[in-house]
């Protein structure tokens, strides 16, 4: 267990991330020779669309071996649009390094990889990349990060730096070393490496992975300084993480075991949805067909402490726990970082294809819960949410050479949200046509910007049996995924205040149909907010176009809350909306000749202005429309499927 290292690669964009992790590999004999991000020949850019790109889209698992030491390592894309394999990859760690240009300095994604590290608790290095290019200076970049990340941070390769800064943080240490009394190496090396595994000191290397300078110094440093895996103990617990697909074998899931053991033909009972009667779990058993190391070797086991890729699980999506949730030391909720805000509905170029598409789009869903395909069974729509532009053209690209889809997108479009104006009451009386009984009365308030949805209720159960208002507990989140406008509805508390079941008249699943229908009376009896998502934007730009910048924030209805001179560079950050900015990106090149950076981060969301008209045609039946929408909904309930 000591002698293993699960680690990530975090980086922004063009940093230099897919060729150090060749330059690892190579120099731990997994290789013969570095692969070239530009030749596509890179050994973590397993898929065709990332070697004709040359940019890395799945986080990549590989083994290597290091003076004794197995390190895992995780290769995570450094483009936004991909960033929810970045926090997938959160999941499977026990430590990181962040990667940064030298000569770009702290880029804006680098303070959001910064930020999510520090907050999941992970110990990481930084690695100053790319020192043989012109303008590239150590000093300034570390500089850069005391002031605007961290000062628990010195020059690794700087003996004396180090024994400076090592002493310093211990009052004994500090009296011996302005004594001028001897230190040990020893003991400096020991503290070290102790401060460094908990997180509390962050040593900074730097080199040149294209010129392979100081590469190995960071191979030691990752066996030395960053933790080795902790045991949870003997109770299984487990995280599925990523997915591949293999030839032979089907679809594998990436896991990474925290405590227990999995072994080939071992059956595991995996959560299957909650009844949707008595609200209690459900599972289903899968047994294990095959199970392989992060090398590729075909083990027969996973133990505590490793990551491997485990066969026959069928569709268990990326994200399932294994064993006992409470014991995971990391799991981000998808989304947590960043956020899709954007919907696109996706066509086949032959019509015939609509329902293969709908399985394609299924199958990514699962490995990518945040893309949210949702069909529509009534119209035969797919649609589906995503980060950007770069994200649709590798998803394109994905469904032709994956699954033989062609396919074209409509005009992608920012998701909005809506809420109350006003409290309101929400009711039905689902009583007809027979046999079925279903009485519901809500109230429902609008509630604080960001405050989500709340669900209370006051009704005893002698009125609505306790498996009952599971149902309605249930249903809540389905019914608020179309507001009246058609989009999400958030910041909402809803107390349930009155109804009824029949001892003889209420069939199962009764209260399911019922509760949308009382949600949706609710909300049309209060009246439709519409809410806009708000994004922190932060630009590194040259100082003689901060003048255009600022225009451009103003007239995107931003505001700027933050600007920072560094020599010729200006650091700035506002706030706006998104559906002014969702084209910044290319406009910002253009303004800047190139050099200038962004990074965007959902803030929130608040009142859009008052001429804003955004509506989307509703999916489904409406619960207003009572005939159609109990006719829809018995027939969807009948396959599993809720639709609306």
């Amino acid at each position: 267990m000591s002698q293993i290292r699960n680690i990530g690669i975090f980086a922004h964009v063009d940093a230099g991330k897919t060729t150090l992790s060749e330059q690892l590999l190579f120099h731990a004999g997994k290789v013969r020779t570095a692969g070239s991000v530009d030749r596509g020949t890179a050994f973590t850019d397993s898929l065709d669309v990332e070697r004709r790109r040359g940019i890395s889209v799945k986080a990549t698992v590989v083994a290597l071996d290091w003076k004794g030491t197995r390190i895992n390592l995780i290769d995570t894309p450094g483009h936004m649009d991909f960033s929810a394999e970045v926090e997938r990859s959160f999941w499977a760690l026990d430590g990181a390094v962040l990667l940064v240009d030298a000569a770009e300095g702290i880029q804006p994604q680098t303070e959001v990889l910064f930020r999510a590290l520090k907050e999941q608790g992970l110990p990481f290095l930084f690695f100053l990349n790319k020192t043989d290019r012109p303008g590239a200076d150590v000093d300034r970049t570390a500089a850069q990060i005391r002031k605007r990340l961290t000062d628990s941070v010195f020059l690794l390769q700087r003996e004396d730096e180090t024994r400076e800064f090592i002493c310093g943080t211990d009052e004994k240490l500090t009296e011996r070393y302005l004594n001028d009394e001897p230190v040990a190496p020893a003991e400096i090396r020991e503290r070290l490496r102790l401060l460094s595994q908990q997180g509390k000191i962050h040593p900074v290397l730097y080199g040149s992975a294209l010129k392979d300078e100081h590469v190995e110094e960071l191979l030691d440093a990752v066996a030395e300084l960053l933790p080795p895996p902790e045991n949870s103990g003997g109770e299984l617990c487990g995280v599925a993480f990523a997915c591949t697909n293999d030839r032979t074998m089907g679809r594998g899931l990436w896991v990474r075991l925290f405590g227990g053991k999995l072994e080939n033909r071992q059956s595991l009972d995996t959560f299957a949805g909650n009844d949707p009667v008595t609200g209690e779990a459900r599972t289903v058993q899968r047994k294990i067909t095959q199970i392989r190391s992060a090398s590729g070797e075909d083990t027969g086991t996973l133990n505590a402490g490793e990551a491997g890729i485990v066969f026959g699980l069928g569709d268990l999506r990326i994200g399932h726990v294994f064993g006992s949730a409470e014991r995971l030391p990391h799991r981000v909720e998808p989304g947590h970082y960043r956020t899709p805000l954007i919907t696109v509905r996706v066509y086949p170029e032959n019509e015939e294809d609509t329902e293969k598409l709908r399985v394609a789009c299924e199958t990514l869903t699962l490995e990518d819960s945040l893309l949210n395909a949702e069909y529509i069974r009534s119209t035969k729509e797919i649609h589906l949410h995503v980060m950007g532009k770069i994200q649709l053209e590798i998803l394109q690209e994905m469904l032709e050479t994956r699954f033989g889809l062609k396919v074209h997108f409509s005009e992608p479009a920012v998701i909005y949200r809506e809420t109350l104006v006003r409290a309101a009451r929400g009711f039905v009386a689902y009583i007809m046509p027979k046999p079925c009984w279903a009485i519901l009365e809500f109230q429902m308030e609008p509630a604080p910007r960001g405050s989500g949805v709340t669900f209370a209720s006051v009704v005893p159960h002698s009125e609505i049996e306790t498996r009952y208002q599971h149902q309605v507990r249930q249903a809540i989140p389905l019914a608020l995924k179309q507001g009246r406008n058609g989009w999400p509805v958030t910041d909402l508390k809803i107390t349930l205040t009155g109804g009824s079941h029949h001892q003889f008249h209420t069939h199962p699943l009764d209260f399911i149909v019922a509760t949308p229908m009382a949600i949706q009376d609710g909300l049309a009896r209060g009246g439709s907010l519409l809410l806009e998502p708000v994004l922190e934007m932060r630009l590194m730009i040259p100082a003689e176009c901060l003048g255009r910048i600022m225009n451009d924030v103003n007239r995107m209805r931003g505001e700027i809350t933050s600007t920072e001179t560094d020599g010729e560079s200006v650091y700035l950050i506002a706030s706006v909306p998104a559906a002014t900015s969702m084209d910044y990106s290319t406009q910002l090149a253009s303004a800047t000749g190139g050099r200038g950076l962004m990074n965007t981060l959902l803030t929130g969301y608040r009142e859009a202005p008052p001429d804003t008209e955004r509506k989307v045609p509703r999916r489904g039946t409406d619960p207003l429309d009572t005939a159609k929408y109990i006719l829809a909904a018995r027939s969807a309930l009948e396959g599993g499927i809720f639709d609306f």
